[in-house]
């Protein structure tokens, strides 16, 4: 049963993934993007084959290392997807969200689709039923909402991401977690909606590492998927090492 490492290097967080066949079988999150500690995990899982996704500056030496010790494959521009790309400079397309427009038409095929990613950005992206990513948008996510409260002003403080977040705010803390988390919850519902009054019935996938912050505060109805960012890697990895995806 042939093995596939997906690497998502991303701005907060810099993560790995496991599959055996099509089965997520292990997810963790790296303490540095080192060659060497890549290294460490092809010995310890043998993979046969591997893809990088990635929106920081890495090692020059990681992809030479990869490529002689696996099949492997680094997203960009270039990569062969399974929907089109019919926006103005296709090559500004982070790779993360190529990875989740994959995944959206990987398993919703046909389908309209809405992926939301919640991670150092809110992306929305928007995957319609003949497979073309027609775009979406951009806002800033919950810990940069709140660190930019802390940095542009005089005296609120640098306050963490909590899940029980208060409607109304007792003190300056639970204040700002109400307007930051419960706003961004209006944020994407609202989004939700005007997408819906557009385009009708579609899939709304929420996906990221501030899923756990958000999910419970949302109206509409969605697709909680935290492992979504993953699935489409490993799609974008069979179609590009393989002549068929696993299924």
């Amino acid at each position: 049963m042939e093995r596939t490492l997906c690497l998502d290097f991303g701005n907060s967080r810099q993560k790995v993934a496991l599959f055996e066949a099509a089965e997520l079988k292990e997810v963790r999150v790296l303490p540095d993007t080192h060659t060497e500690t890549v290294e460490h995990l092809l010995r310890e899982w043998n993979p046969g084959r591997c893809i990088l996704s990635s929106v920081i500056e890495h090692e020059a030496t990681l992809p030479d290392m990869l490529e002689h010790r696996t099949r492997f494959h680094l997203l960009s521009h270039h990569t062969r997807l399974n929907f089109t790309t019919p926006v103005g400079k296709p090559e500004s397309i982070g790779a993360d969200r190529l990875a989740l427009c994959s995944a959206a038409v990987h398993f919703y095929p046909r389908q309209n689709n809405l992926i939301i990613a919640l991670g150092t950005c809110i992306t929305y992206n928007f995957i319609n039923r003949d497979h073309a990513f027609l775009g979406g948008g951009i806002s800033a996510g919950l810990s940069m909402r709140l660190k930019a409260m802390h940095q542009q002003t005089a005296l609120l403080p640098l306050i963490e991401p909590k899940t029980d977040v208060p409607l109304v705010g007792y003190d300056t803390e639970t204040n700002m977690l109400s307007g930051t988390a419960l706003g961004m919850a209006h944020e994407i519902d609202g989004f939700i909606e005007s997408y819906r009054e557009r385009y009708g019935n579609f899939n709304a996938v929420l996906t990221g590492g501030d899923l756990p912050y958000l999910v419970s505060h949302l109206k509409s109805e969605i697709f909680a998927d935290p492992d979504f960012l993953f699935k489409g890697l490993y799609a974008i990895a069979a179609h590009n090492l393989n002549s068929h995806v696993s299924t």
